[in-house]
C-alpha cells in the first residue's frame, strides 16, 4: 500500500483538487494530512473527505512529514505538497518502478499547471537538472519505501533544503528514479515573486548550499 502524506499550512484553495486527483488513481492509497498550524479551512476541508486522516503537529515541513511518516501503515511513502496534482497512472508509475529492488525511490516529473509558455523554460531546465545531477526537488512528489526512509532517519528538522538533504542521503540506498509521469504544481510561485527572480533565487539558493550555508541563514534568504 502507498502512504500519500501530505504537509499542509493554510492550504484551502488546493488541498481538495490534490486529493480527489489521488483518489481518482488510487482510491484504496491512504492519506494523511499533516497540519502545522492553518489558520484557514485546511483542517475542515481534509477531516471532510473521506478517509483522510489529519494530524495536527508544530510547524516545518520536514516535521509534519516525519509526523505523517510515523503514522503511515504502507510500505511505500509518497510526500505530496499541497498544492500539486499527480497525472492519473501515477500508482501503476510508483509500484512497476519499485519491483526493481535495487531503487530506493524517487519523484515525478516536474510541470507547472498553467498553459503559459514561459513556463515550459522552467520545465525544461528541472528536467535537464534531474538528468545531470539526478535530483528531483520536493514539489515533484518524492516517493520512498517506508523501510529505507527509516533507515535514513526521515527528514531533518531544518527550515529549507530538507528535500535536497534527503535525496543525497537516499542515493545511498539505491537508486533514484524520476518517472515519466507528470506532478502538476501550482504557479503561485511564480507569480507572486515573478518567473525570473523566482528562478534566480532558486539557483542562489541551490549555490550556497553547495558552497556550505546553513538551512537556517538560506531561509531567511529566500523568505524575506
Amino acid at each position: 500500500m502507498i502512504s500519500v502524506i501530505i504537509p499542509a499550512l493554510n492550504e484551502e484553495a488546493y488541498l481538495r483538487p490534490c486529493i480527489e486527483a489521488l483518489r481518482q488513481d488510487d482510491a484504496s492509497c491512504e492519506i494523511i494530512v499533516a497540519d502545522g498550524g492553518s489558520t484557514d479551512r485546511t483542517i475542515e476541508i481534509a477531516e471532510n473527505l473521506q478517509g483522510v486522516t489529519v494530524l495536527r503537529t508544530p510547524r516545518g515541513r520536514g516535521l509534519q512529514m516525519n509526523a505523517g511518516a510515523s503514522s503511515a501503515a504502507g510500505d511505500t511513502l509518497l510526500f505530496l505538497h499541497a498544492d500539486t496534482i499527480l497525472q492519473q497512472g501515477w500508482r501503476q508509475a510508483v509500484e512497476k518502478t519499485l519491483q526493481n529492488n535495487t531503487v530506493a525511490g524517487g519523484a515525478f516529473t516536474f510541470a507547472i499547471d498553467s498553459p503559459l509558455k514561459k513556463y515550459r523554460s522552467v520545465e525544461k531546465w528541472v528536467k535537464l537538472r534531474c538528468f545531470l545531477f539526478n535530483l528531483p526537488y520536493g514539489d515533484q512528489g518524492i516517493f520512498v519505501r517506508t523501510a529505507v526512509f527509516k533507515k535514513v532517519k526521515g527528514y531533518k528538522n531544518i527550515p529549507l533544503m530538507e528535500d535536497v538533504d534527503l535525496i543525497g542521503r537516499l542515493k545511498k540506498q539505491g537508486r533514484i528514479t524520476v518517472l515519466d509521469t507528470s506532478a502538476f504544481t501550482s504557479e503561485r510561485r511564480w507569480l507572486n515573486k515573478g518567473l525570473l527572480y523566482t528562478a534566480a533565487l532558486n539557483q542562489l539558493i541551490m549555490l550556497l548550499y553547495r558552497l556550505g550555508m546553513s538551512p537556517q541563514k538560506l531561509a531567511k534568504i529566500y523568505y524575506r
